[in-house]
C-alpha cells in the first residue's frame, strides 16, 4: 500500500487533493497539518475526509513547517485522535504525553536527515515501547548499503510479535528503500501527491510509483533487476523494462540504484541480499564492473566495458549490448544495395570515449573501417585509440577529419540542453551516415541538422530501445516486447518536454 504525503496551505487544497487521490485508487493519505496556513480546522478536515488518513504534525527540526507551539501542536494531535482519525504519527519525545484513545492507531516515528544510524533495531525496540501500532523510521542514505539495513531491518521485525516497520532511507540513494519496503514486509511506504512538491528527500510520486514501479505488483517472491550509474535520476530504463515486465506478466521489479564509484564493491556483495538477478550499467562503471565479474564473453572483454551483468548461482556475468544494438543499427545503415563489404575503405569518426564509444568502436573495428576519436580530453581519446586500434585527434581537430560515418557518444544535445550539438552544421558531410547516440530528445539537434544536410541519420531511441531489448532477453530468458517499450519511451521523452 502507498502513503500519499500532501502538505498544502488552505483546507480546500487539501480536501480537493484527497478526494482527487481516493478517485485514483490511493487507500491510505497522510495529511501534513503543519503544511496549513493559519488555524487547523479538524472537524473539517476529518469530517469531510473521503478515506483513510495519517495525521501529521510535524516540528521544525523534524522536517515539518510548524511554527506554533508545542502545546498547541500536542493538542492538536489529541484532537485529532478524539476525532477519530485512522492513524497518528508521534515523534518518540512526545508519544507517552499523548496516549491511546479509541481506535486511533499509533505510528511512532523517528528522523534522521543526517545519516542512517548504526543501531537501527535499537532504535526500532525504543520506539515500540510507546505503544506503537506502527514503528517509523525514515533515515538519510549516504550510502547503498543503508537501503540494505533499513529492508532488512523491516524483514527482521516483521517476524517478531510485535509492530509493524515502516522503514525507508531518504535522498536519491534511498530511492530503493522506498520501491522494495514491501517486498520486505513494510506494510505501506510514502510517496508524494505531485514530484514537484515532495516533502521529504528523494520521495517519489505516487505517479511513478503506480505507473513506473507498479508497487501494488511487488511482493516478497518479486525478482528484482536494475541499473547502477551516478547519477541515476535521468535513466528511462526503469520505464522501459517494467513496463515490459507488467506486458509479459512477470513478477520482477526494476529499480534505480545510484551507486557512487566507491561503493560498487560494497553494493555487489548486497545484491542477493537485495534479490537482484541482473542489472543494466551506466555510467561511471562500465569498465569498472568488469573487475568484479567472474565471466566475461569475448565481445566484452575485447570492449573493455560492460553494460550488462547478470547474478546466478554466486557468479557475476557480464555483456555489452550496447555493441550488439549500435553496429545493428550501422549496419543496416551502411548496406549496399548489390551486396559487397559495406565497409571497405570507410573511415568513422567517433566523438567521446566513453563506454558508449568504446562498444561502437569495437564493432566498426572489426568491421575493417578505419577509426579517429575525438573526445575533450585528448588523453582519453588516444587511450581508447589505442585498445581499439584507431587514431586520436583533438576535440578542436574534430571538423578538420574526413569520415563515411559519424557516431556522438557524447551526451552533447541531451535534455534540457537541447540546443547544443557536438558537431557544426557546416562540415556533415551530405549522404554520409550519422549516429547519435543521444535519445533524449530522439531528434537532437544533431539529427535534425543532418537530415537537413541529406545524411542518413540513426537515433538514439532505436539504439536504446535494441540495447535494452537484449539485456531483457538476458533478464528474462524471453524476447522482449520491443514495441511496448519503445511506445512507452518515446510517450516519456515527450512528457519530458513538456514539463
Amino acid at each position: 500500500m502507498i502513503c500519499v504525503s500532501i502538505g498544502r496551505g488552505r483546507h480546500k487544497q487539501l480536501l480537493a487533493e484527497h478526494a482527487h487521490l481516493v478517485e485514483q485508487g490511493a487507500e491510505l493519505v497522510e495529511l501534513r497539518l503543519d503544511y496549513i496556513n493559519g488555524e487547523v480546522n479538524l472537524k473539517r478536515l476529518l469530517g469531510e475526509r473521503p478515506g483513510p488518513v495519517i495525521i501529521t504534525c510535524r516540528r521544525e527540526p523534524d522536517g515539518g513547517r510548524w511554527r506554533g507551539s508545542e502545546d498547541d501542536r500536542r493538542m492538536l494531535l489529541r484532537s485529532a485522535i478524539a476525532e477519530g482519525c485512522e492513524y497518528v504519527d508521534l515523534e518518540e519525545d512526545v508519544a507517552a504525553a499523548i496516549p491511546r484513545f479509541g481506535k486511533t492507531k499509533r505510528i511512532i516515528s523517528h528522523h534522521d536527515f543526517h545519516k542512517t544510524p548504526e543501531d537501527l533495531l535499537a532504535i526500532h525496540q525504543r520506539l515500540a515501547r510507546h505503544d506503537a501500532d506502527i514503528v517509523k523510521l525514515a533515515t538519510m542514505a549516504n550510502q547503498p548499503h543503508d537501503n540494505v539495513r533499513m529492508l532488512q531491518l523491516i524483514k527482521q521485525t516483521s517476524q517478531l510479535n510485535g509492530p509493524r516497520t515502516v522503514g525507508l532511507c531518504m535522498g536519491e540513494i534511498g530511492t530503493p528503500s522506498r520501491i522494495l519496503g514491501g517486498k520486505f514486509g513494510s506494510p505501506f511506504t510514502f510517496a508524494t501527491f505531485h514530484h514537484e512538491r515532495a516533502l521529504a528527500p528523494g520521495q517519489l510520486s505516487y505517479q511513478a510509483m503506480n505507473e513506473v514501479f507498479h508497487y501494488g505488483r511487488i511482493k516478497e517472491t518479486t525478482r528484482v533487476y536494475g541499473v547502477i550509474a551516478d547519477p541515476v535520476g535521468h535513466s528511462l530504463s526503469p520505464v522501459i523494462h517494467n513496463s515490459a515486465f507488467v506486458h509479459d506478466g512477470l513478477d520482477c521489479v526494476y529499480v534505480p540504484f545510484r551507486v557512487p564509484s566507491e561503493y560498487l564493491p560494497q553494493f555487489l556483495q548486497d545484491c542477493p541480499t537485495l534479490d537482484v538477478h541482473g542489472l543494466s550499467v551506466t555510467i561511471p562503471h562500465k569498465e569498472t564492473i568488469l573487475r568484479h565479474c567472474t565471466k566475461v564473453d569475448g565481445a566484452t572483454k575485447g570492449i573493455g566495458a560492460a553494460n550488462t551483468v547478470i547474478l546466478e548461482e554466486g557468479q557475476l556475468v557480464a555483456f555489452n549490448t550496447d555493441y550488439r544494438a549500435a553496429m545493428s543499427s550501422l549496419d543496416k545503415a551502411m548496406a549496399k544495395p548489390t551486396g559487397g563489404d559495406s565497409w571497405a575503405g570507410k573511415t568513422a569518426l567517433i566523438l567521446g570515449a566513453g563506454g558508449a564509444a568504446r562498444a561502437v568502436a569495437y564493432g566498426i573495428k572489426r568491421r575493417g573501417a578505419q577509426l579517429v576519436i575525438a573526445a575533450r580530453t585528448l588523453n582519453a581519446a588516444t587511450v581508447l585509440a589505442q585498445h581499439v586500434g584507431g587514431r586520436a585527434t583533438e576535440w578542436a581537430n574534430r571538423h578538420a577529419t574526413k569520415y563515411d560515418v559519424l557516431v556522438n557518444a557524447t551526451p552533447v544535445g541531451m535534455h534540457p540542453n537541447v540546443d547544443e550539438t557536438p558537431f557544426d552544421m557546416h562540415y556533415l558531410r551530405p549522404v554520409t551516415v550519422v549516429f547519435d547516440m543521444v535519445y533524449n530528445p530522439e531528434q537532437t539537434l544533431l539529427i535534425k541538422e543532418a537530415r537537413s544536410r541529406n545524411c542518413k541519420v540513426i537515433t538514439g531511441v532505436e539504439m536504446f530501445i535494441g540495447q535494452a531489448a537484449l539485456q531483457y532477453q538476458y533478464f528474462t530468458g524471453r524476447e522482449a516486447p520491443t514495441d511496448v517499450m519503445r511506445n512507452v519511451m518515446k510517450r516519456t521523452i515527450g512528457a519530458a518536454r513538456q514539463l
